[in-house]
């Protein structure tokens, strides 16, 4: 007998190809039968949280997803898919409420422990570097790329019809605040305070939008995109980021070469509808005294090379700056139709098969 394939590549932004074979004998050659596989590389969108340290999940904090620590993890909230962790045990440190105790790679009041696997293959971060390097030169041929603006930074406002305000960030308000593990307060100067005019762009065709400098995002998208910033910068956000409809055909990747915050100033409630990825630094929120918020809701992805936090929370328990309640929920067009330029894995995956 004889077979063909007919190999269909990817939509543009997507890993899936479609792969169809077409079977039939020599004593039946009008006899035919077809089978049709879809397999892509997945990305590391594919989970709600993935941090490359020790992980602490609060007891008012949901994921909604799969979470991945290359750390071990203490998980005292609620989750609802597999949380795994690259090691057997860990020491757990005294920041994330222990006393430098051994402990297993998943361990904690929260649930459902059915969820927990450790040790499975840590994820590779390595990758991201030359990430960045395509984004930065997609930007510069047909897509948006923004120089030093001389100043602070710039604000990119994304607007529902699709286009992009951007602004020169002139002044910055600054407050003092602890980072994580340090124990002296410091500046931090990431509250825009005044602005220049905007210039407004169409969102780019390919999708890469590349700052080489400090970036504050808000606004609502419309559109695929994603900001990489320049070395040693960071992506701050200045107020809600949500998408136009949550249907796939909006999407912002985020990726700081070094932080993503949220300043002082943002919203009691915030949201972001983002796939955030921090290369060298962390997702977080600075220790401001006395600076307690409400609910924050992320639907993406949060991706932390460092130790990621939005909250901070006293010896028992109670929440004492940053948001009280976190929910934050994987968005399921990510895993095989990430955002441009974000990373992917090496080896497809089967996605469906099914006979025609």
């Amino acid at each position: 007998g004889y077979y063909s394939l007919e190999l269909i590549p990817p939509l543009s932004g997507s890993t899936v190809v479609t792969i169809k074979s077409t079977g039939w004998l020599d004593a039946q050659p009008s006899s035919k039968r077809v089978v049709q596989a879809r397999v892509g590389f997945p990305a590391l969108t594919d989970y709600a949280l993935l941090a490359d340290t020790d992980v602490w999940i609060g007891d008012s904090e949901f994921t909604n997803g799969k979470f991945h620590a290359n750390g071990g993890i203490r998980f005292d909230g609620t989750g609802n898919a597999p949380i795994t962790s690259a090691l057997p045990t860990y020491t757990c440190k005294p920041y994330h409420g222990c006393n430098n105790v051994t402990k297993p790679g998943v361990w904690g009041m929260g649930g459902s422990t059915a969820y927990w696997q450790y040790p499975v293959p840590a994820k590779d971060f390595n990758a991201v570097t030359a990430k960045l390097a395509e984004i930065k030169t997609g930007a510069q041929n047909g897509g948006l790329y923004l120089s030093s603006s001389g100043k602070q930074g710039w604000r990119l406002e994304f607007r529902s019809d699709g286009t992009i305000r951007a602004y020169k960030v002139n002044t910055t308000n600054c407050y003092k605040g602890l980072d994580v593990n340090a124990t002296t307060y410091v500046w931090y100067c990431i509250d825009i305070k005044t602005l220049a005019n905007y210039i407004s762009y169409p969102m780019p065709t390919n999708g890469y939008i590349y700052v080489d400098d400090m970036v504050w995002v808000d606004g609502t998208v419309k559109g695929r995109a994603t900001v990489g910033t320049g070395a040693g910068k960071s992506i701050i956000f200045n107020d809600d980021v949500v998408y136009l409809a949550k249907d796939g055909t909006n999407v912002l990747g985020l990726i700081a070469e070094q932080n993503i915050l949220i300043p002082f100033n943002a919203p009691t409630d915030l949201e972001i509808d983002a796939a955030m990825l921090a290369q060298k630094g962390a997702t977080k929120r600075y220790y401001y005294s006395n600076n307690v918020k409400g609910d924050l809701i992320t639907y993406g992805s949060t991706i932390s090379a460092g130790l990621w936090t939005w909250s901070w929370v006293s010896g028992g328990g109670t929440v004492v700056s940053g948001y009280q309640t976190t929910n934050s929920t994987y968005d399921v067009n990510l895993t095989y139709n990430p955002p441009p330029g974000f990373p992917v894995g090496s080896e497809h995956q089967l996605i469906s098969w099914e006979e025609l």
